[in-house]
């Protein structure tokens, strides 16, 4: 997915596989990739598990710009600097590396390559769930939009909750951005939706 959506933006990218959870090889791995690439990104161990070296293995080889985010899906993102070179680290699960890709990574790279990203302009639409979240955090729920009888449109949330479900991307139409002061949406109420077309 990672892959699609750099080359969809005109990179060239080089995948260097899997690497082991082990702090020293990580670290080594980095420095070696920030030789050869104008951007390193990474998937994975950027949490606070005991096997999550990819922000000490940053800290050790350059230094770290960014630890965490307000956004969900998506909190752990890192954000480094190896020899000169950018890295960014992603979370493990595929729709929170997804929304991060399209946040972080995607202006990033437009801005490395000299391009001005435009911001993304969420469409309203009228809410057919409910939803309850933190204030002071950003949240990207995965929806579908349908005509309502009355000819609005209106989105319809993904039914099961979980970061690791990429079925829940495939299926659905686009991301409803809740903003940082909202902590309740219920039917009825206006909210941005984001398609995923706008946001590759």
């Amino acid at each position: 997915m990672l892959i699609a959506m750099l080359r969809r933006l005109g990179c060239e990218v080089g995948d260097l596989g899997i690497l082991r959870d082990e702090r020293a090889g990580l670290a080594d791995a980095l420095k070696q990739a920030a030789r050869r690439y104008d951007l390193i990104l990474t998937t994975g161990g950027v949490s606070t598990g005991e096997e999550d070296h990819v922000k000490a293995g940053i800290e050790q080889a350059g230094s770290l710009v960014l630890w965490r985010m307000a956004i969900k899906p998506g909190r752990p993102v890192a954000m480094g600097i190896i020899d000169g070179t950018p890295l960014i680290g992603l979370p493990g699960n595929p729709v929170a590396s997804f929304v991060t890709f399209v946040h972080v990574v995607r202006p990033t790279v437009l801005a490395l390559s000299g391009a001005v990203p435009s911001a993304l302009l969420p469409m309203p639409v009228r809410a057919a769930f409910s939803y309850k979240k933190k204030s002071g955090r950003r949240e990207y729920v995965r929806a579908s939009l349908r005509r309502a009888a009355d000819g609005s449109l209106e989105a319809t949330k993904f039914p099961r909750e979980g970061a690791g479900l990429l079925s829940s991307l495939v299926e659905t139409d686009g991301l409803i951005e809740l903003g940082e002061s909202i902590v309740r949406v219920e039917p009825g109420d206006a909210v941005g939706f984001l398609g995923y077309a706008d946001l590759l």
